[in-house]
């Protein structure tokens, strides 16, 4: 278990959520609010019951020739409960616009050339201020496209993008290349960033307590809430949550403060609720302090797409940074990335990028789709070598995807608040941590749930040839505690190592030869599966070819979009 210990390293970052332990809310029917004991409101469909075992039925209920999850039956609603309470969220909500309607393809407005600003496709000179110049003038015409036409673009400052409707477009990943030289001041920042600059307004207090996969929230007084409003659902991190999941004295970075947990907009207001557009992933309590905050200043329907970049530098110097992105989302919502590869840096020694790759920050509705993340150079602790990252973030969908050569290629990271994210048909290879600047060889690590509490997340048809995990991660990365809930894994394959040891339930359907580990009972360095039990669900174990559906998200949006 060597690897295992090198491989949880200290972390530091920002601060967000978490949430409550779940409560029996018993039956449900015809998507009406109702009363189930201990003032939990719940709105869900109609509620059906199968009777299985507490990890899964047996194997002889995965037959040969396609078989379904017991939770997941032919006439499935998201409101299916199974008679020992288990269920699996509607996770068809990610992705851009909610998955209900395709990435702009071309993105909408005017083209604004950077060569026309003066930058050099040849790679000679710095081309920073002619993009951001091409920025600036797509921003006062937005939307508007940023063309970056076939070229190499050398970029020795940072580009920000902090105007809607703006999009940076290349020739594609195989014509333009951007790389990026700057090394000094980016710790914990990006070369690259798209920001909004969110607000939260006044408290509406919850008037009672709201269970997982409500959209019925009801509130003490929703006067100044209106349809369309874009709304944080959240709570303070009490003491008596830290208790209820058994983190006392682990999870302490963030008590006391109110976090966002789920990022929604109204659609409907009565003068004793608001409805939302997405379910709750998790109870809300009036004990903690739930509440609905107005948030407003999200960046809309930005973009990055057709092009390839990179930040790799000098070894030693890149050694000496930590947590530098190439590409930075921070307060979006409906935006994407699409058809972008890194590529070996001319100052890289053969590397892509200095430390990290994409990161999703307090952001919802994001599409990352065809993208390829590579050869990370300083893959040491502090939080380096993520290639795809999400933190805070709320239906990010991540799909068609290829993280190879980082620390921890696909990764939810930092604080509470990740919820209905969902990584689809992606592939995580080579995922390896190094132990220092001279450390050629490293050891292996895989992509996993890193911190606090993640909800309700899906990884889907995808393909693991590293490894995939949730744990108790215990005291690493600054009280990382449990760091997922309620979560799927759907159709794993590709011979690596996964392991489930989630806080109450968790679920495994469908694998293809995965070395698999769930029980937390099984002996680790750090008590992975302390304060996880029951075991996870388990079911379909080396049946994942027959499994049907093949992909859970795919399934969901289309009963949700009635196709």
């Amino acid at each position: 278990m060597l690897f295992l210990l090198l491989g949880c390293e200290p972390e530091v970052g920002p601060a967000a959520d978490s949430a409550p332990a779940s409560v029996d809310t018993g039956e449900t029917g015809d998507s009406a609010p109702v009363e189930t004991g201990d003032s939990v409101v719940v709105e869900t469909g109609d509620t059906g019951v199968v009777d299985t075992a507490d990890t899964g039925p047996d194997d002889t209920e995965t037959a040969s020739a396609g078989w379904r999850s017991a939770l997941y039956p032919k006439d499935w609603t998201p409101a299916f409960t199974d008679a020992d309470g288990h269920f699996l969220h509607d996770f068809s909500y990610a992705g851009y616009h909610a998955g209900e309607v395709a990435l702009p393809s071309p993105p909408p407005g005017p083209t604004f050339s950077v060569v026309d600003q003066g930058a050099d496709p040849t790679g000679s000179a710095d081309s920073t201020a002619a993009i951001q110049a091409a920025i600036d003038a797509a921003s006062a015409a937005a939307p508007a496209v940023v063309d970056l036409p076939a070229g190499t673009y050398r970029v020795d400052g940072t580009l920000r993008v902090d105007t809607s409707g703006v999009v940076l477009r290349g020739a594609g990943e195989t014509s333009t290349y951007v790389y990026f030289t700057q090394t000094a001041g980016l710790d914990y920042a990006a070369h690259l960033t798209f920001a909004g600059a969110v607000h939260e307004g006044a408290d509406h207090l919850l008037s009672a307590d709201t269970a997982a996969r409500s959209t019925v929230i009801p509130l003490a007084d929703t006067s100044g809430l209106a349809v369309g409003d874009t709304v944080h659902v959240g709570w303070t991190i009490t003491d008596d949550f830290v208790d209820d999941h058994g983190m006392t004295g682990t999870w302490v970075e963030f008590n006391g403060l109110w976090r966002a947990f789920f990022r929604r907009t109204i659609v409907a207001v009565s003068a004793t609720d608001i409805t939302v557009d997405v379910p709750l992933r998790y109870d809300a309590l009036t004990r903690d302090g739930a509440s609905v905050r107005v948030a407003t200043g999200y960046l809309s329907e930005v973009g990055l797409q057709d092009l390839a970049l990179s930040n790799a530098n000098d070894w030693d110097t890149t050694w000496e940074t930590t947590q530098v992105h190439a590409v930075l989302f921070s307060g979006v919502q409906d935006a994407w990335v699409d058809h972008v590869s890194s590529w070996e840096s001319p100052l890289g020694g053969g590397y892509d990028l200095m430390s990290s790759g994409i990161e999703v920050l307090d952001s919802r509705r994001v599409t990352i789709a065809d993208t390829t993340l590579a050869k990370a150079q300083h893959r040491g602790d502090g939080g380096n070598g993520y290639l795809f990252e999400v933190s805070r973030s709320n239906e990010v969908l991540t799909r068609d995807s290829t993280g190879s050569a980082g620390r921890h290629n696909f990764i939810q990271n930092w604080d509470f608040g990740t919820s209905g994210c969902v990584w689809l048909r992606d592939t995580s290879e080579d995922g390896r941590s190094l132990l220092a600047s001279w450390d050629p060889i490293g050891y292996p690590s895989y992509s996993e749930y890193h911190h606090s509490l993640a909800m309700a997340n899906l990884v889907d048809q995808s393909v693991a040839r590293d490894g995939w995990q949730g744990v108790n991660r215990q005291d690493e990365s600054s009280g990382a505690g449990h760091s997922v809930t309620q979560s799927v894994w759907w159709n794993t394959t590709g011979g690596g190592y996964l392991r489930s040891l989630q806080y109450g339930d968790g679920y495994v359907i469908g694998t293809d030869g995965m070395e698999l580990h769930t029980d937390p009972t099984e002996p680790d360095w750090n008590n992975s599966g302390q304060g996880t039990a029951p075991e996870d669900w388990v079911e379909g174990e080396d049946e994942a070819v027959t499994l049907e559906p093949q992909s859970l998200y795919d399934d969901q949006l289309a009963r949700r979009m009635g196709r």
